[in-house]
């Protein structure tokens, strides 16, 4: 289904949905400092008129100077139940930083050396075809390993296999026999590989599992108790969620159930606005990677048209320059960016009916408001 016909369907749906009783209005915390804050207008305007075409749901949490939290939509299309504010969500590629922060962590006790080949860490997984690959290039996306095996690129292609199995060592084993593709260090391509990748080389350093390693190390000391990775291939979102959709064939498809076990440590991870606005700050402050480690996640490598540091992408938005990672999952869209100084924090989880589709159409009505001021 193209982009064109996607749209029309999905006005259609949109005279559905606001023709029945499931338009909830947003409820939100007014912004401390109106002056300074961020654009509560635009910020509930974002948020009107849900569920729409473009989304069922939406949480928003601002931070910095001047609070605001708001949240619309509903919790299910069959109900119309309001939308929950601490609904818990999957997080998808933001599951990333936590990656890059655990590794960094790892460096920064002398346990791994971002300057050596990441084959010495695992001399089983990647072949002599990929000795010049570095802990850093994982890290910053150059390593030119090719993409895995998956169940397809679109929301549509991967849907009948939503309960299937595909593991990461099966995802890695199908990359590695490619080859790689350019020379490490030469060009900036994001992918999950990289991140896959650096999940094994956590285990295989610590002798425990990746989803401990970060419950105990970042999870537990920050008190993210909304936060948490599936166990094994449960495709369930566990506590309270609001359900996610996608359209297809003009229908919004339920597809709140999904296996995502292949996604690992590039993005497993369930949590909540609340967690990810902790985890977001503390991170920024020096709380969860010490320096010098901490800069790598603000260094973003001398190749041309690089964005990306060490999982967080650098953006400008109104002036201001921007640290964040967007994460998606079919139904579910998330966003974690900042300042760095902080004065400025957004994290939102949007219930998107094309979360998989247009990211930066999504960003720019329920983020970018944020930073108009």
């Amino acid at each position: 289904m193209n982009r064109r016909t996607r749209t029309v369907l999905a006005a259609a749906l949109l005279l559905g949905l606001t023709a029945g009783p499931l338009g909830v209005t947003a409820h939100a915390a007014p912004a401390a400092v109106t002056t300074q804050g961020p654009d509560t207008a635009a910020l509930r305007k974002a948020l009107a008129g849900l569920p729409d075409q473009d989304a069922t749901a939406a949480l928003i949490r601002v931070g910095g100077k001047g609070r605001w939290t708001g949240s619309a939509g509903v919790r299910d299309l069959r109900t119309g139940a309001p939308a929950l504010a601490d609904a818990r969500f999957r997080a998808g590629s933001t599951t990333k930083v936590v990656t890059a922060a655990l590794v960094l962590q790892l460096a920064a006790e002398g346990q791994v050396d971002l300057n050596a080949p990441a084959r010495r860490y695992l001399p089983d997984v990647l072949p002599a075809a990929f000795d010049q690959v570095t802990v850093r290039n994982l890290l910053n996306f150059t390593s030119g390993i090719q993409p895995g095996v998956d169940f397809g690129d679109t929301v549509e292609e991967g849907y009948p296999h939503r309960y299937e199995t595909i593991t990461p060592q099966q995802v890695v084993a199908s990359a590695v026999a490619k080859g790689p593709a350019f020379t490490p260090g030469t060009r900036q391509d994001y992918g999950n590989i990289d991140y896959t990748i650096l999940g094994m080389l956590i285990e295989k350093t610590t002798g425990d599992t990746y989803a401990h390693q970060a419950e105990a190390r970042i999870f537990r000391p920050l008190g993210m108790t909304g936060t948490s990775f599936p166990q094994g291939t449960d495709p369930r979102i566990h506590g309270p969620h609001n359900r996610g959709y996608d359209l297809m064939d003009g229908k919004p498809v339920d597809v709140t159930e999904w296996n995502m076990s292949d996604r690992f440590a590039a993005g497993d991870m369930i949590s909540t606005t609340r967690d990810l606005e902790r985890f977001l700050v503390a991170l920024f402050r020096g709380q969860v990677v010490p320096e010098p480690q901490l800069t790598e996640m603000f260094t973003v490598p001398d190749v041309p048209g690089a964005t990306y540091a060490a999982a967080l992408q650098r953006y400008e938005v109104n002036g201001k320059e921007i640290w964040g990672k967007t994460g998606a999952r079919p139904g579910y869209h998330t966003v974690i960016a900042a300042t760095r100084d902080l004065s400025r924090t957004v994290v939102y989880s949007v219930n998107s009916t094309d979360a998989k589709g247009d990211g930066l159409k999504i960003a720019q009505r329920f983020a970018f408001p944020a930073f108009n001021r």
